[in-house]
């Protein structure tokens, strides 16, 4: 805090998290002189881990325009060791994204600076990507559109038949994994288009929409659909591999626009290519970006593919700016801090 000074800030946003924005979110926050800074995006892959190897470059171009500042905005900034031990008067790092995989926190601590993220503030425009996903690979939209888009050709009229036309969401059961922030808006929508909702969810409480199940077995046995809304911890990595793939009915549809390593992309593509699945919509991968060796480039008659866009939406950058200056003003005021990480 800072005792009635008025505080530096440096805005460190991207072609995403405006620097303009997060200016204007602290406007309205607090009084202060912020130091705009606009920083190549992305950085890293997302899902990278604390100390940012990849964005090392733009480590000099941060430390400069942190000089004298006591608070650091972004969303992708490369706050790793060097960052932190070049800019003393730092004292706290607001990360405006889901988590703070771009700031080493061990190092954070060691020098005494907080820090806090942004939690759900692409909740909602996850949850409609993932609602869009799953109709895009249960009527095969892409498909169609590319042939008669891009090829001039009317055959993807051959969807308008009994064997090739896909499935439709009223009474189709549906298993979620995972029931948070995300997952439970996905749920709403669903029912809303009468899917028969199930979900797995060991840690969700109090009630739900849909029926909840007992082991991610049971629902995978009995969903057409399957789509992924669970963190990525070491219990949950890999947590959909060939094993649990087989338990779904043939003909099945896999939905992942949560985290690419909950779902084995090599199984995946087996039980596409043997039929087992009939589609699958991706947005998130193992390694990102998606590499051109990869094994469902090769299955685009069947999948959908999108480049980690699910979270990207005007309001997601306008929500995380203000979730971040609001933060800003609890710490320049000396109030408890929201969504503090040290």
């Amino acid at each position: 805090m800072t005792n009635g000074n008025r505080v530096r800030v440096v805005a460190a946003g991207d072609h995403f998290i405006l620097p303009s924005l997060i200016k204007d979110a602290l406007g309205h926050e607090v009084a202060c002189d912020v130091g705009e800074l606009t920083l190549g995006w992305p950085l890293e892959p997302f899902g990278a881990v604390a100390e940012v190897v990849e964005a090392s470059d733009a480590e000099d171009e941060l430390i400069e325009a942190l000089a004298g500042a006591q608070v650091l905005v972004t969303q992708m900034g490369p706050v790793t060791e060097r960052v932190l031990g070049a800019c003393p008067e730092l004292r706290l790092v607001v990360v405006c994204r889901g988590g703070p995989v771009n700031v080493n926190l061990d190092a954070a601590k060691r020098h005494d600076v907080r820090v806090c993220y942004a939690p759900g503030r692409n909740a909602a425009a996850t949850a409609e990507f993932t609602v869009g996903m799953l109709l895009a690979a249960l009527r095969r939209i892409p498909q169609a559109h590319h042939l008669l888009a891009l090829r001039g050709s009317w055959d993807g009229s051959t969807y308008y038949t009994y064997d090739h036309s896909g499935l439709e969401l009223e009474d189709l059961p549906v298993g979620l994994v995972g029931y948070g922030a995300v997952g439970s808006r996905v749920a709403r929508a669903l029912c809303a288009f009468g899917a028969q909702v199930m979900v797995y969810d060991p840690y969700a409480r109090g009630e739900i929409h849909g029926l909840r199940l007992a082991s991610l077995d049971e629902l995978l046995r009995r969903s057409r659909v399957v789509t992924l809304h669970a963190r990525l911890t070491a219990e949950t990595r890999g947590l959909i591999g060939a094993r649990e793939l087989a338990l779904l009915p043939r003909g099945a549809v896999v939905v992942n626009v949560a985290r690419g390593p909950l779902l084995d992309e090599d199984a995946l593509c087996a039980a596409l290519e043997d039929g087992h699945l009939s589609a699958a919509a991706l947005d998130t991968y193992v390694q990102e970006p998606l590499p051109p060796h990869s094994r469902l480039h090769a299955l685009a008659d069947r999948v959908v593919l999108t480049p980690h866009l699910g979270g990207a939406s005007r309001a997601v950058a306008e929500k995380a700016a203000a979730i971040a200056a609001a933060e800003v003003g609890r710490w320049v005021r000396g109030e408890p801090l929201a969504h503090a990480l040290t």
